[in-house]
């Protein structure tokens, strides 16, 4: 198999698209197609696969009358001839508005066009006769065609409502056209379009501006995309529109699954071309885990069926294409501020009443927690002391112990007990060197000889101790114990299996990804859930490298941190996130990476992380932890996933509980993912 071109966004399951707002003349077609080709060849000169306008844009929207003067029409179609005639020599579909005379009659039509060739002419479906709207006194609705062709320019060409243009050389770039209207009825046209197969809505608008009319678009907009499982584009009229009775706004907005990508300036002054990558893989894979989109197809097959595939080729080639799209560094962690801090306080709500029922279920009123001063018993424990308060039970009902062993260091343990203490929970101290040590002494270990042999056995005979210990001390005063491993470890499989850290009576961090929990601690710190003392702690927390603390070395610090064995968090839930939820081949997941950890610059989150740990990954780093994930997640860690305990799923990012998202086997391998790894990433 031919390696496919690494830096080509096409060869990676992403398109270009754009949404034009040009600026018009009321019923001046020589004007306005002067200022849609200026956008359309913008577009293509950012190697945009499709260029959407706004609804008859050609002629202008607010003419009225004026759109029954055979001048005007005469004009538009020289002005639609001149489009096409452009679109010989440039790469994107175009899609322009105007009306269309056919049977006697006139229609509000979108025309899509690519290389020279009008592929198709789509009318609109509904048109509004209600308060400032009067389109029924000029044009025809879609179902008042007889027919299935029309003839434009000298051209047959299909038309309807019923059409899907695919692109035969990208996978998964399939084009549904809607108009205005069609959007704001109960039933869009594009919801059919979308179950037979098309992936990118496009809506020609007009569309005046009132007072909340905007939000109302984006609601829209959003529901649509998100319900069909699909990337929809939106363009409105703008400025030069009559304002005789109207105003515009010229409203451009591009979502992607219910989620919004790019929007244009409202009101602007200049013409506008939004342009953005959506990604065409998002759409593929939902909808092919998503049984009930497959259900709704079934129902409506025979109106699904009678749609009309239209293929074209895009001719974008394998030329480098750089991604015009923010991929989030943290695809756990919103970027955006309002949006973080909900994410915070939802997961942190769930976790709390996952507890907090459990409790309630058992009617255990009694907790055992390992305390050991790092990120993730740290935060299992806020969630602890919450559920608690909520529960009314005194927080001294959480039995927190701190359990030391060979290579715990003081300034870990000094935040445990800080943190305890600030808690006001039942705090105690267990040291595990002695039991550690008869263990390895039963075992006839060489360090028990007096070796320094430091191999896993070592490290996995004082994890299960710990646990062992909770355990046992559970039992003896009638508590739960809580678990405190993350998403990330299970990820990596970075847990000691059976009796070990992987074992608990309830997991309340196993669908939480370490990145996340970081910014977790810092949302609890901002939003003050907790006493001044208890935040001191928590920043402490922070500051500290992620280790587990079970080798010895010099002084008061362990040899190594984990993530010198496993690799950065910060990557390996980046890897995580597109794996598991999207199922992306490794190459596009290391095409993403590179893109989003490129840039030490990129992302309005880096003011909450200090200069110490703004990192940045080239494409060889990339490769090599991506390598690292994909063995141990495929091949080494799933037998432990298997058997975990319970743990509420707080995300739709996933969960690895087999319960829940993920049921796989225990004996595959990772070679089909590390071969596309090493075949197409030089």
């Amino acid at each position: 198999m031919t390696p496919v071109a690494y830096e080509s966004l096409y060869t990676h399951g992403f398109a270009r698209v754009a949404a034009a707002v040009p600026h018009v003349k009321p019923a001046d077609p020589a004007f306005n197609v002067e200022r849609t080709l200026e956008l359309y060849r913008r577009a293509a000169a950012e190697r945009a696969s499709l260029a959407v306008f706004p609804e008859l844009g050609l002629s202008a929207y607010a003419i009225d009358d004026l759109l029954h003067q055979a001048a005007l029409n005469d004009a538009v179609e020289r002005a639609l001839e001149q489009v096409v005639e452009a679109s010989r020599e440039l790469l994107p579909v175009v899609i322009v508005g105007g009306p269309l005379r056919a049977q006697g009659g006139l229609f509000n039509c979108g025309f899509v066009i690519h290389r020279g060739r009008i592929l198709g002419v789509v009318p609109k479906s509904y048109l509004p006769e209600y308060r400032e709207y009067y389109e029924e006194r000029q044009f025809r609705a879609a179902r008042e065609f007889i027919g299935y062709e029309v003839e434009v320019l000298g051209q047959k060409v299909p038309f309807g409502n019923d059409l899907i243009f695919d692109a035969r050389d990208v996978r998964g770039l399939s084009i549904n056209v809607e108009i205005c209207e069609d959007l704001w009825t109960p039933l869009p046209p594009s919801t059919y379009g979308a179950m037979a197969g098309a992936t990118i809505l496009a809506n020609l608008s007009a569309s005046n501006i009132t007072v909340g009319k905007s939000d109302f678009r984006h609601t829209l907009v959003g529901g649509q995309s998100a319900r069909c499982i699909a990337a929809y584009i939106y363009t409105a009229a703008g400025r030069g529109e009559s304002t005789t009775d109207l105003a515009w706004d010229g409203q451009a907005m591009i979502y992607e699954n219910g989620d919004l990508v790019a929007e244009a300036e409202r009101f602007a002054d200049d013409e506008q071309l939004l342009i953005t990558d959506v990604d065409l893989d998002r759409m593929l894979s939902d909808r092919s885990s998503t049984n009930s989109f497959g259900d709704t197809m079934h129902d409506h097959k025979d109106r699904i069926e009678s749609f009309r595939h239209v293929e074209f080729e895009l001719g974008a080639g394998e030329e480098r294409t750089p991604l015009k799209r923010r991929i989030e560094r943290f695809p756990y962690v919103p970027a955006e501020p309002a949006t973080r801090d909900l994410r915070c306080y939802e997961v942190y709500n769930i976790q709390v009443r996952g507890i907090e029922t459990r409790m309630r279920a058992t009617g255990i009123e009694k907790a055992v927690i390992g305390v050991s001063g790092g990120l993730d018993s740290t935060h299992a424990l806020i969630v602890l002391a919450r559920a608690m308060d909520r529960l009314g039970l005194p927080r001294e009902n959480i039995l927190a112990y701190t359990l030391p062993g060979f290579a715990t260091s003081d300034h870990t343990k000094g935040n445990a007990w800080k943190l305890m203490e600030a808690l006001g929970v039942t705090a105690k101290e267990i040291d595990i060197t002695p039991s550690s040590e008869q263990m390895l002494k039963d075992l006839e270990h060489p360090y028990s000889r007096g070796e320094k042999v430091y191999d896993i056995t070592f490290e996995n005979v004082q994890a299960g101790e710990r646990t062992s210990h909770l355990f046992r001390l559970a039992n003896y005063l009638g508590g739960l114990v809580i678990g405190t491993g993350d998403l990330s470890e299970l990820a990596l499989g970075w847990a000691t299996y059976g009796v070990g850290d992987q074992m608990s009576h309830y997991a309340v961090n196993a669908s939480v990804p370490k990145t996340l929990i970081s910014f977790m601690l810092r949302w609890v710190i901002d939003t003050e859930q907790f006493e001044p003392e208890v935040n001191e702690v928590l920043q402490s927390v922070l500051d500290t490298e992620i280790s587990p603390e079970l080798i010895p070395g010099e002084g008061d610090k362990p040899t190594s941190d984990t993530e010198s064995k496993v690799g950065p968090y910060e990557l390996q839930d980046f890897f995580l996130f597109y794996i598991l939820r999207f199922g992306y081949r490794p190459s596009k997941v290391a095409f993403m990476a590179e893109h989003a950890w490129g840039d030490r610059d990129r992302g309005p989150w880096l003011d909450l992380i200090p200069d110490a740990k703004r990192n940045e990954y080239a494409r060889e780093d990339v490769k090599q932890w991506l390598e690292v994930f994909l063995d141990r997640f495929f091949r080494i860690s799933q037998f432990k996933r298997t058997a975990i305990p319970n743990s509420p799923k707080v995300g739709s990012g996933g969960s690895l509980s087999p319960r829940g998202d993920w049921r796989a086997p225990s004996d595959s391998t990772g070679a089909a993912w590390l071969d596309e790894l090493r075949r197409n990433v030089p």
